[in-house]
């Protein structure tokens, strides 16, 4: 419900991992906001670099990657030296490297679980102690990043 009073329905569309705790998490956090939405799968979504780039605005493209994702965290893909063509060309091929859930509403994008375009339009309000940007898994669970 928005501050005003009147209930917006939306076309929220959440793109998540199937399984991910932490976008379990998000998801019902958003449900107990009233909120409803979509739910697509990330990993099987057909991605192209324009519309992938949309949803990460002003951001640094290190903060476009999944920090638990088997490469970057293994050190063998340091996304700090990535130009925004090539971060963009490896997330298209593999989608678990992008910084999870990619959130659409409209034309507002945002990637991650945090304040943004489309959490801010929708006045979410995110719990103080409770971080649901994060795996709560501390990402030291190789079954969360492995593609189903």
């Amino acid at each position: 419900m928005k501050a005003n009073g009147t209930t917006e329905m939306s076309n929220l569309i959440f793109y998540e991992k199937q399984g991910c705790m932490g976008n379990k998490g998000q998801k019902d956090m958003l449900t107990a906001q009233g909120h409803r939405f979509e739910v697509r799968d990330i990993l099987t979504e057909a991605w192209t670099k324009e519309r992938l780039r949309a949803f990460f605005g002003d951001k640094p493209v290190p903060a476009w990657f999944n920090m638990t994702a088997p490469q970057v965290k293994d050190g063998r893909l340091e996304v700090e030296k990535l130009s925004e063509q090539k971060a963009l060309n490896l997330m298209v091929i593999e989608p678990i490297l992008i910084k999870r859930p990619l959130l659409e509403l409209g034309e507002l994008r945002q990637s991650g679980f945090s304040a943004g375009p489309v959490l801010n339009y929708l006045e979410v309000t995110l719990e103080g102690n409770l971080n649901l940007a994060d795996c709560p898994m501390g990402g030291s669970s190789v079954e969360c990043e492995v593609p189903a």
